[in-house]
């Protein structure tokens, strides 16, 4: 297994290397970080010039490059456009996104893969058909539809219904109530009022996200466990007298499985990189609106750190669906 983890992340080098030369050149294309300063009148181009070296727009794109990766490489991501540590920013925003997509990417395998399942198993009952409707219904539906409807009929209206208009039970926007605990607010500061806070903050984004993802791994699932019940190691198993709950479980579900676990390391890994348009819609700062805020103010370094972490998050996620296969599928080895 050492081995194979070394031999992975060798691979996993170049690899990376390749993405952040793509990601650099395409970032520093995406248009000039002091555009606002060149064009505001009176301003002396000694200010111009510092500014150009303070951000190394002064240096050929190559060694600008290899400047940035040589600290990348030691864990300095530079600063942003307004000289803030660029991976404070970063790994708090990370924190943010991880908090809600983690939940929500659990229910929704859960919910997901059980449907799917139940679903192959009773193909073409009433079952299967309402859940395949409703799982195309929603997997058509896009985000903004989805949370712009849950934020009108279970924030707006039914706060209205219960009497907390003013003090809505489940909030719309941000991921905390600001200013929530302070010293002049000592009774918010324990472990369950924070925690309700927090849920009022993310009940209406983690259940967009699970709407919307659940509906895509049901259907994965189906189509996985339609394949592997009609394989012949199934029909071979049910002819030797096997119990149907074993054919099942034992033999159809875990060959299932390696195709649910590549879909769900991939998606997992490209959720680190942030919801975008749920964050948007719910006003959540995580790397969802890194990304968004990077692009519109035309900040490298942020951008530049975003790719980095969604590629790295990528790539141990695909090393980890490698292990589940081995795990689920005894004829793979890993050495």
């Amino acid at each position: 297994m050492f081995s194979f983890v070394i031999r992975r992340v060798l691979v996993s080098l170049p690899l990376l290397l390749l993405a952040s030369i793509v990601a650099f050149i395409l970032v520093v294309n995406t248009g000039d970080p002091i555009e606002d300063l060149r064009t505001k009148p009176n301003v002396p181009k000694a200010t111009i010039a510092l500014r150009e070296h303070q951000l190394g727009l002064d240096k050929p794109v190559v060694e600008r490059y290899v400047a940035w990766l040589g600290k990348a490489v030691h864990g300095d991501f530079g600063k942003t456009i307004k000289n803030k540590p660029v991976w404070a920013e970063v790994s708090r925003s990370m924190g943010v996104t991880l908090r809600l997509v983690l939940f929500a990417s659990i229910v929704s395998i859960l919910v997901g893969v059980l449907i799917g399942v139940i679903s192959a198993v009773k193909q073409y009952s009433w079952f299967d058909h309402g859940a395949t409707t409703g799982a195309f219904l929603l997997y058509s539906l896009p985000v903004l539809a989805v949370g712009s409807f849950l934020k009108y009929v279970l924030a707006i209206r039914f706060n209205r219904w219960i009497g907390r208009a003013d003090d809505p039970l489940i909030k719309t926007i941000g991921e905390g109530t600001a200013n929530f605990c302070t010293a002049s607010k000592p009774y918010n500061c324990g472990f369950i009022p924070s925690v309700t806070d927090f849920l009022s903050h993310a009940f209406l984004p983690m259940l967009t996200l699970v709407l919307i993802s659940f509906a895509g791994y049901a259907r994965f699932s189906r189509a996985a466990m339609l394949e592997t019940l009609n394989a012949d190691y199934v029909r071979t198993a049910r002819a030797k007298g096997l119990s149907e709950r074993r054919v099942i479980m034992k033999h159809a579900f875990r060959n299932a499985l390696t195709t649910i676990a590549t879909i769900v390391s991939l998606d997992f890994g490209a959720l680190i990189g942030g919801a975008i348009l749920t964050e948007t819609i719910f006003e959540w700062h995580g790397m969802g609106r890194v990304l968004v805020e990077s692009i519109n103010k035309i900040d490298p370094n942020l951008l530049l750190c975003w790719f980095f972490v969604t590629a790295v998050a990528v790539i141990v996620f695909n090393l980890v669906a490698d292990f589940a296969y081995a795990f689920l599928d005894p004829r793979i080895r890993l050495d």
